[in-house]
């Protein structure tokens, strides 16, 4: 067997269209911290811990379009992990009370028989966050 190359994510990086307001959801709401930037590209690094997130604010988001996950190449969501389903049951109360957030599906099941649970979301700014329990 051939090792790999990579070893996990280092980072991801969303394009959001407000930087303060992808801050506040992710610092305020999920209790990341904000662990750098680049001020002039204009950026902001945040993590929780155990992933780094890098937020980039469009060059003109009045003008941006929307990602459409069923017609465009690219990241379809992003999904964090919680450590159960006490935790899911907190990240949901969390997320849903924020004003912005968009409920795309509520907790469940990820597929059938499954015992994985989760929920997904639209943040402000319209990115797809998905909260999922440990694969089982």
């Amino acid at each position: 067997m051939t090792a790999t190359l990579t070893r996990g994510v280092h980072h991801i990086g969303l394009t959001v269209p407000d930087l303060d307001q992808a801050r506040g959801f992710f610092c305020g709401t999920l209790g990341f911290e904000e662990v750098g930037g680049v001020p002039d590209y204009p950026s902001i690094f945040v993590s929780d811990g155990a992933i780094l997130l890098t937020l980039w604010r469009a060059a003109d988001p009045p003008t941006a379009r929307a990602f459409d996950r069923c017609a465009n190449i690219g990241l379809h969501h992003l999904s964090l992990s919680v450590a159960d389903d006490a935790a899911l049951a907190a990240a949901w109360d969390a997320v849903t009370a924020h004003p912005e957030v968009v409920v795309d599906a509520p907790p469940g099941s990820i597929a059938p028989g499954s015992t994985t649970r989760h929920f997904l979301v639209f943040i402000p700014g319209g990115i797809r966050l998905e909260f999922a329990t440990p694969f089982a």
